[in-house]
């Protein structure tokens, strides 16, 4: 067994999620592994849920200029993580101060991403890694070491073998297991990717609660401060919880597409409503399993087709299942390469069969 030191990057909280699994199972089999985390929303909150151990990189500020300083403290703080720690391999969501880091101590450095729209941060980390995983529905193609799986990121944790919906979720929400409910989900817009981007407009969410809350429980996750007529409505549940809220809810709208994506893991109908689109959104869209729209208008009408329909969610579960049957074990699959790396890497990269053997049903 190669036992390696292996540094995982947090950049936001939904690649806590893609890489728990991996990061305990290296550990299991003898890896020490390293953590680096930036604190976005409930990033640390979910690494101590986790009790993983992790080095703070700090909060990313908003405004373009205080960005670049942070990514500057950042490329620091890992260059003395990297010389007290010695990693053998990196991972990280696109981080390009660990990229470089990683190019600069002659450490390979494997990617993941499934951001089309981020292109600044693509042109900081593409030329310094060995190797970029991305969804088979990636619409770039990014070259020679770029590598496209069946599924996407989603699929890390929100799959039959590490899901399991937790019903007393519904105790936690002070709501019976009878009620219906949807989900809302705002974003702050702050991210460098966000310029010039929109979602729902704080008149329109407020007139769809109302419409909402005639017939139906809403509960709402935040990024920041909303309009005040919504914080009554704020979901207050530990952050790590909220993968069984999507999975019981009706429905969820939202500018979040990290969440919209997890809906269509678990068969839950979502709308995704946000300026910026990619490749996952188009796909599942595809699918028949999220509405992937630009603009507001239009929302309501979806909402009430839904809310309308009773087999709503067992059709997506149905369409599901179906689609699994031709995806992989993530989780497998990465433990898999970073402990055969670099010879997995060659295999993946002239195999076209490689999939198999880590088929997820």
């Amino acid at each position: 067994m190669n036992r390696k030191t292996v540094l995982f990057d947090i950049i936001h909280p939904a690649n806590v999620h893609y890489f728990k699994f991996t990061i305990n199972r290296l550990k299991e089999l003898g890896c020490k592994v390293i953590v680096t985390a930036r604190e976005k929303e409930v990033s640390y909150a979910l690494l101590d849920s986790e009790q993983i151990d992790y080095f703070k990189l700090g909060k990313n500020p908003i405004g373009t200029f205080g960005k670049l300083l942070f990514l500057l403290r950042c490329e620091l703080k890992a260059f003395i993580i990297f010389l007290k720690n010695k990693p053998d391999i990196t991972l990280s969501f696109g981080a390009s101060y660990i990229a470089h880091n990683s190019f600069l101590f002659g450490v390979k450095h494997i990617a993941l991403d499934d951001t089309e729209h981020a292109s600044l941060n693509r042109k900081l980390y593409l030329p310094f890694i060995d190797l970029v995983l991305t969804p088979e529905s990636y619409l770039l193609n990014l070259g020679k070491k770029h590598v496209k799986f069946p599924g996407h990121m989603e699929l890390f944790y929100l799959n039959n073998k590490y899901f399991k919906p937790d019903i007393s979720i519904y105790k936690l929400l002070g709501i019976k297991s009878s009620e219906k409910f949807v989900f809302l989900r705002f974003v702050s817009w702050n991210a460098l990717h966000d310029k010039g981007q929109f979602g729902l407009s704080n008149e329109y969410k407020i007139k769809l609660v109302k419409e909402l809350t005639k017939t139906i429980k809403v509960f709402i996750s935040a990024e920041g401060e909303m309009p005040k007529e919504l914080e009554k409505f704020r979901i207050k549940i530990p952050p790590q919880l909220v993968h069984h809220v999507l999975y019981y809810a009706e429905l969820y709208v939202g500018e979040g597409a990290t969440m919209a994506s997890e809906c269509a893991a678990i068969g839950t109908p979502s709308i995704y409503v946000n300026s910026l689109n990619a490749g996952t959104l188009i796909n599942q869209e595809k699918e028949g399993l999220i509405y992937n729209l630009r603009q507001e208008e239009g929302v309501s009408e979806i909402v009430a087709e839904i809310l309308n329909n009773p087999n709503a969610k067992n059709e997506r579960k149905e369409k599901l299942n179906e689609l699994n049957k031709h995806r992989i074990d993530l989780t497998d699959f990465l433990v898999w390469l970073v402990i055969n790396y670099p010879d997995s890497k060659k295999i993946i990269l002239t195999n076209k069969d490689w999939t198999k053997q880590f088929q997820l049903t």
